[in-house]
């Protein structure tokens, strides 16, 4: 196990929100020994006691239910290095020190070429691991010149494209229904499976990040990196091991099935709006184009809708929808899987059968299973939920995150030829979108997002669909 961990971006908001509370837990849990150290390096001009000053208390605002002793701990460890992350010589004096280290990139992904760079010039200590933030790369192109330079610093069992989604209790519980109970396995696939939705709409809105948001948008904050991989938990064939060759093997074999869309399928099947002003519960919400930081010329989008088919033996014919929004009525973040209706029905006209859909809820984790069952009468039909909640995990999930990169274990990081597949998908939507052959729509903040679109009676069934789980349990 690596003891030494060096953040780059060490004073941002990831750093503050996730990174120390995530080692606070490892502490907390027996994970990181007394000969754990963190070096932070930033622009700030700060030294040593004012770096603790201020993890200590952004472990305080953020880590508050872990115990005083860990957090302590945790800030104890720490130390300061100004640095300018593009400096080699900056660099090698926050990386300096005996034995290998975990290089943390809490970066924009605009500096991660810069950074990576100075790494490869500094020089790393043998077994070193470096880590990086999504989205990887600003395309593909991007991907692949960043994979590069990646190669030519540490082997690719060293590198952590990391996605915390994949440390989620409920991501990972996509594998284990999936593969540990025979009663699911051999229904999984287009024969049983009409669509599969995967969601995560948000009431936040910008909420201050608009140095970050407003040059990436909805499609590469979410979809690109984050939707995709829960697709490729879904849809991927049964792995041997998950053990990382095998599992990141199965991974890609999805996305390398994905079926690119024509400039027509992109204007058909991909959506991107930004939100206007309006009311979250009882707070206003100015315009996505007002937000202070933001540059309305760039028409960045804060929602993002793709429908996508795989060619594959186990999925032609199934539709696959991520869809992801901000400043949205309500909070719907699941996996939803629809199952197909059953041939045919001895009830009479008594009830209506609903689609059977298994969600996996994403926050709050949990698993739901809509039914129909029999209702009041013997021959009547009524809806029907069985529903598990997971047990707290141990860990947060950048907490699992982290152990990962520590222990060495990339099973569940990403693999380069993983996140080129992920931007070869997206490419053909990102080139129609920047020729804006896909319109921007508008919704209001606090809406269901845009209206369902009016052409042809199959997709506005969809839409209705889509837009009616987006309600809340009473409402619906």
């Amino acid at each position: 196990m690596i003891n030494r961990l060096a953040i780059f971006g060490a004073t941002g908001d990831l750093t503050a929100r996730f990174l120390f509370p995530a080692l606070a837990a490892l502490r907390a849990e027996g994970n990181l020994g007394d000969h754990f150290q963190v070096t932070g390096a930033s622009r700030e001009d700060w030294d040593d006691d004012r770096y603790r000053e201020w993890v200590t208390g952004q472990l305080d605002r953020h880590g508050g239910d872990h115990p005083p002793d860990a957090r302590a701990a945790v800030a104890a460890a720490t130390r300061y290095r100004r640095a300018d992350v593009t400096d080699p010589a900056d660099v090698a004096e926050a990386v300096a020190g005996d034995g290998p280290v975990a290089v943390y990139l809490a970066l924009p992904p605009a500096l991660f070429p810069a950074a990576v760079t100075a790494l490869h010039e500094a020089g790393l200590p043998e077994g070193s691991r470096i880590v990086l933030e999504k989205p990887f790369g600003e395309d593909l192109t991007g991907a692949r010149h960043l994979n590069h330079l990646l190669a030519d610093l540490v082997p690719e069992r060293a590198v952590f494209r990391v996605d915390h989604f994949l440390a989620m209790t409920t991501v990972q519980n996509v594998l284990g229904s999936r593969l540990a109970n025979r009663v699911l396995e051999p229904i999984w696939n287009s024969t049983h499976i009409a669509e599969v939705d995967i969601v995560w709409d948000e009431t936040l809105a910008l909420e201050g990040r608009a140095a970050y948001y407003d040059t990436v948008g909805a499609l590469k904050d979410m979809v690109q990196n984050h939707l995709l991989q829960l697709l490729c938990l879904v849809a991927m064939e049964p792995p041997v091991t998950l053990g990382e060759r095998d599992l990141r093997d199965r991974k890609v074999d999805v996305l390398r099935s994905v079926r690119l869309l024509t400039e027509e399928d992109a204007v058909r099947r991909t959506r991107r709006a930004r939100y206007l002003a309006g009311r979250i519960g009882d707070r206003a919400v100015p315009a996505y184009a007002d937000e202070d930081g933001v540059d309305p010329e760039r028409r960045m989008e804060t929602y993002a809708e793709v429908e996508l088919e795989l060619d594959s033996w186990r999925w032609s014919g199934t539709r696959f929808r991520l869809r992801t929004g901000k400043a949205l009525g309500t909070d719907r973040k699941e996996v939803a899987v629809r199952f197909r209706p059953v041939p045919h029905l001895p009830f009479g006209h008594e009830g209506e059968a609903l689609p059977n859909v298994l969600r996996f809820g994403l926050e709050p984790e949990g698993l739901t299973f809509d039914l129909t069952g029999i209702g009041a009468h013997v021959h009547s039909l009524a809806p029907l939920s069985l529903t598990a909640r997971m047990e707290p995990p141990h860990l947060p999930a950048y907490g699992r995150l982290l152990l990962d990169v520590l222990n060495g274990d990339p099973a569940m990081s990403i693999r380069g030829d993983e996140a080129e597949e992920a931007w070869r998908v997206l490419t053909p939507v990102l080139a129609a979108w920047e020729r804006d052959l896909v319109p921007l729509e508008e919704y209001p903040a606090g809406s269901d997002g845009p209206p369902p679109r009016p052409h042809g009676d199959g997709q506005r069934r969809r839409d209705e669909l889509l837009y009616a789980e987006a309600a809340p349990p009473a409402a619906r």
